[in-house]
């Protein structure tokens, strides 16, 4: 198996035949109620049940999901407000992720300078320093933010070279309103966020950085519902792998979404988290599947699968 985070990626995304990336965003009134109403799992305020209940759903999830894309993001958000607990069931799901063959994303937006910004690094992405932590995986790559500039981004892109692992540096928001900063102009003429993504451009492409597939360990995360900067930003950073939120809930389309991807459909993976873990509250997968929420599921990855498929065969 190839090392480099990219080329790994890049082999997973060709043999799933996608890039498609499942996101796991779990909150406890949203999830099945064949879970929330077992006697065991019932109460939302007791803190173990509540993240039993969570632990069950995603571990299904993953073993849903596992056959048909090639990567996953586990939002650490939805793990860090059960407090301790939560941190350990964000690490077991991992290990869980990673023993079923996925690449796994963990967005964490961490950003800071120095050696705060290297604790956070060693915290999140490198892989465990202690002994007798064998049970403990990290992740395959991390979310950044990148608003310290390259002082806050460069301790997380050594360290992800030094145990190949990867880094998608936050640069455009899929939400309506990060418009206000990221699309601020200078006196030149660029962007925030441009201006944001070159610096990025620059440190991915340091030789040590760049994979056999070309493309570097470090990418951009760029919402799909910017897709006016889409093209722009994939031609002007063959090197760059793209992280795409947006899809489904969002608003962004399957088109949208594929403009970050290269001719051969690799270059990007495209997240979605509520519009798949979440299907079975859909009528058209409730009337199709009835109470079976783990075929709602599977089906609504299948139908996003597809829905790629066919926006790439029309592009």
């Amino acid at each position: 198996m190839a090392n480099h985070f990219a080329d790994r990626l890049t082999g997973a995304i060709y043999a799933k035949g996608t890039c498609a990336c499942v996101g796991i965003d779990p909150v406890y009134s949203k999830l099945p109620r064949q879970i929330t109403e077992r006697k065991d799992l019932n109460d939302e305020m007791d803190l173990e049940a509540s993240l039993d209940a969570v632990f069950e759903f995603c571990t299904k999830v993953l073993r849903i999901v596992s056959p048909l894309v090639p990567a996953v993001k586990l939002n650490i958000a939805f793990f860090e407000k059960y407090y301790w607990e939560g941190v350990e069931n964000y690490y077991s799901l991992i290990q869980e992720a990673d023993e079923l063959g996925l690449e796994v994303i963990g967005d964490v937006k961490r950003g800071d300078i120095g050696s705060t910004a290297e604790a956070y690094a060693s915290a999140h992405l490198k892989n465990p320093q202690f002994v007798n932590t064998d049970g403990i995986v990290s992740p395959d790559a991390i979310t950044v933010n990148g608003f310290a500039g390259l002082d806050g981004i460069r301790p997380f892109a050594d360290a992800a070279v030094a145990d190949d692992k990867g880094l998608f540096v936050w640069v455009r928001a899929s939400n309506p309103s990060a418009a206000v900063l990221h699309d601020f102009t200078n006196a030149e003429g660029k962007k925030w966020f441009e201006v944001l993504a070159q610096e990025v451009a620059t440190l991915a492409s340091e030789p040590q950085r760049i994979g056999r597939t070309g493309f570097s360990n470090i990418g951009m995360v760029v919402g799909g519902t910017a897709a006016e900067q889409a093209k722009k930003l994939r031609e002007q950073y063959p090197h760059i792998v793209f992280l795409v939120p947006g899809y489904g809930a969002q608003g962004a389309s399957a088109a949208d979404c594929l403009e970050f991807c290269k001719e051969d459909g690799s270059g990007a993976i495209i997240s979605a988290s509520r519009s798949i873990i979440y299907a079975y509250n859909e009528p058209r997968y409730a009337e199709q599947f009835g109470y079976n929420w783990e075929k709602c599921i599977e089906q609504a990855c299948i139908d996003m699968k597809n829905e790629l498929i066919a926006a790439t065969a029309n592009k």
